[in-house]
């Protein structure tokens, strides 16, 4: 997903960045607002961080596409704290990795954090709430996230590279080349984050119910049932 230094033209990877700056910025007045008042989830917060950081650090490259494929964690951060405080903390993990890894760039930044910390948490937190309101298990809507958020991370990487580089072809043929060669990795790192996310979301609710209801995890536990919870 990291989509290199350089392979973007500078005034698409201006324009990127100008999209992703405002979710960024309300994400981490969310996150200020929220450890003011529960101070008590700092340390969630700081476990997604390094969670991000580490799952997203390891990177199989992908010839033809300038990007590498890799897990993202991001479903997982966004289930727990939300899209857009996610979207900030991709925005800080993306900036370390480009600093101190050579792992993105900085003029890919913009890119990166969009479809990683924008499309990928909403797209799988929106399918662990749909799945939720469904009355399914949560097991199988943090799966259904982990996954989800990890394929429209691949799925909006592509798009950014087939809107800014497809030349004299169409961007659609662009899109689904460079997608599909993607497939081969990411399909099982994405059966792989479904797996993760749900153990994780399941460990965090059965040992601490408490900071799981407090972070909204829908219809469980009820916050009736949670002792210290009003």
């Amino acid at each position: 997903m990291h989509i290199a230094e350089g392979i973007l033209p500078l005034t698409w990877a201006a324009a990127n960045t100008a999209v992703a700056l405002p979710f960024v910025l309300k994400g981490a007045r969310d996150i200020k607002a929220r450890a003011e008042a529960e101070p008590g989830v700092k340390p969630l917060m700081g476990l997604m961080g390094a969670a991000v950081f580490v799952v997203s650090a390891l990177p199989i490259p992908v010839p033809i596409s300038g990007t590498c494929s890799h897990p993202t964690g991001i479903g997982m951060a966004a289930i727990l704290l939300k899209p857009l405080p996610a979207a900030t903390i991709t925005g800080v993990v993306l900036l370390f990795q480009a600093l101190l890894m050579a792992h993105g760039g900085l003029t890919t930044w913009g890119a990166n954090v969009f479809n990683m910390g924008v499309i990928g948490a909403f797209a799988g937190y929106g399918a662990f709430a749909a799945l939720r309101r469904l009355g399914l298990p949560l097991w199988a809507g943090a799966a259904a996230a982990g996954a989800l958020a990890d394929l429209a991370t691949y799925g909006g990487a592509a798009l950014t590279l087939a809107l800014a580089l497809h030349g004299e072809q169409s961007v659609w043929t662009v899109w689904l080349a460079i997608f599909a060669a993607f497939m081969p990795t990411q399909v099982p790192l994405a059966f792989l984050e479904a797996a993760v996310t749900a153990g994780m979301v399941n460990f965090v609710v059965s040992r601490r119910p408490d900071i799981a209801a407090r972070m909204g995890l829908a219809m469980w536990p009820r916050k009736e049932e949670v002792p210290g919870v009003a």
